[in-house]
């Protein structure tokens, strides 16, 4: 993109690097789910459902799941793994990372599809209960790990509860205690494996919130404490690097230096760790740019390369965990909007077409807290315009209200026009806000020409009923003198 003294925001409207279309109309499959597709009359249908029809009946914005998409995403990425690791004499198993996006349906169709749960929170877990989950199969995370977090995950009994801090062993050790049960630990790693990735996004290097230090020995530390500890269980080594990685490589390093660690706690208590978890992180296609790698290649190379790594350092294969979640959910949901304004302004470097949509960075704040891409498609009729680029913004009070920075859409591009965004599925609707007082979108499941809500939308009465201001109902609560504390 050209270089501007304000930014990448004021740079000119032809970036170089986006590739002229040879139909304005088309699809790239690589950025949809299985089940999009685009019939003769130019509409967008996934599903057997068409997108002007979804926009009737449920509104806009509004989040499209593919559901056949998303059962053989999660299926492919199990096998694949599976298969690989079992090519080299181990096992492996797969966690589906719901800070990604979780509601009751998608748990359930992940456990259907043999994945477990990874949660970071209470919600999460009470998530994954109500889904009926297995709890061997559910994982706890977290920097910070509440009273409550922990006191569910060791009475509904989950399998792993993985350790961030040297403080929370201590923590746990007496909840664990207090209840007369074994809590399964794993110790998260910091490996100092640097991730191309985005730096709010990047959580293996030394200076950030998570984990335990390889290089200082916090880490070690940690693994000695636990196995010290009357009533908790080192069940494994955990490590994640970051997000929306392409090179396995990094992912590689990560998993030599938990072996090694591994062996080093075999010899000095005798014990062999029986699990890695070597995190999430897999990268998904947003734009023609993107170039990941699918599931097998992942698979075949990161199972030599612990295979190769365990063999190096005297030590049996041990059974090894991933976390996808942006990789299984992100392609199989877009979202779709309805055009309001289009503004066409001077820049001195040419013209901008702005294409206003009904939603923006309430529903996805990912373009302007990561500086994401997006691509997007005219979703509702075919068009014989020539290709113009755009530049899809949201209706909110902020300039950086962009949902897809530039793409090409055909130039008659108008209001009440539909337009559809790919790979919107994971952490769009998680960090969704109720910016401007606008309600959150909700998400519909589509599969075999039926849809359903599987999220419900907010409403500006819900959203009213939360504000008693000051209301003669309102409860009301006044701190006692400190003389009655």
């Amino acid at each position: 993109m050209p270089a501007h003294v304000s930014g990448v925001l004021h740079a000119g409207p032809s970036p170089v690097w986006l590739p002229y279309p040879a139909d304005v109309n088309a699809l790239m499959p690589s950025l949809w789910g299985a089940s999009v597709s685009k019939d003769d009359a130019g509409v967008l249908t996934v599903g057997g459902c068409s997108a002007p029809w979804l926009a009737r009946e449920f509104g806009s914005p509004l989040y499209v799941l593919d559901v056949a998409d998303l059962r053989a995403r999660a299926e492919g990425f199990a096998s694949s793994f599976g298969a690989a690791f079992a090519a080299v004499g181990g096992r492996a198993r797969a966690f589906y990372a719901g800070k990604a996006l979780l509601t009751t349906a998608i748990a359930g169709w992940m456990a259907e599809a043999g994945l477990g749960i990874d949660a970071c929170s209470l919600g999460e877990l009470l998530v994954a209960r109500r889904a009926g989950v297995d709890p061997a199969l559910v994982g706890l995370h977290g920097n910070n790990k509440s009273d409550a977090e922990l006191a569910l995950a060791l009475d509904w009994g989950i399998g792993r509860i993985v350790i961030d801090s040297l403080p929370e062993i201590e923590r746990l050790e007496a909840a664990a205690a207090a209840r007369g049960v074994r809590a399964p630990v794993m110790v998260r790693t910091t490996v100092g494996v640097e991730a191309h990735t985005h730096d709010f996004i990047a959580t293996a290097h030394e200076d950030q919130k998570f984990g335990l230090s390889l290089t200082t020995g916090q880490a070690r530390a940690a693994a000695d404490a636990v196995v010290a500890a009357e009533h908790l269980d080192l069940v494994g080594l955990h490590s994640h690097i970051g997000s929306q990685i392409f090179d396995a490589e990094g992912f590689e390093v990560a998993a030599r230096r938990l072996v090694e660690l591994r062996a080093q706690l075999q010899e000095a208590h005798g014990i062999e760790v029986p699990e890695l978890d070597l995190g999430g992180g897999f990268g998904i296609r947003y734009t023609s740019q993107d170039t990941p790698g699918t599931f097998a290649q992942l698979a075949e190379g990161l199972a030599q390369a612990l295979a190769r790594a365990c063999r190096e350092a005297g030590t049996s294969l041990p059974l090894v965990s991933f976390e996808p979640g942006r990789a299984l959910i992100g392609p199989a949901v877009f979202t779709l909007y309805t055009v309001g304004t289009v503004k066409r302004v001077e820049t001195g470097a040419g013209v901008r077409t702005y294409v206003s949509v009904d939603g923006g960075m309430s529903d996805n704040i990912r373009t302007a807290l990561y500086d994401a891409d997006y691509s997007c498609s005219l979703a509702s009729r075919d068009s014989r315009a020539e290709p113009a680029v755009v530049r899809v913004v949201g209706k909110h009070c902020e300039s950086g209200d962009i949902v897809v920075r530039d793409e090409y859409l055909p130039a008659d591009i108008g209001p009440g026009d539909l337009v559809a965004v790919p790979g919107t599925g994971a952490y769009c609707r998680p960090l969704a806000s109720n910016y401007n007082l606008v309600p959150r979108p909700g998400i519909v499941a589509v599969e075999d020409g039926r849809a359903r809500w599987i999220l419900l939308p907010e409403t500006h009465e819900a959203m009213l009923a939360a504000d008693p201001g000051f209301a003669a109902t309102a409860p009301e609560t006044a701190e006692p003198p400190r003389s009655a504390r």
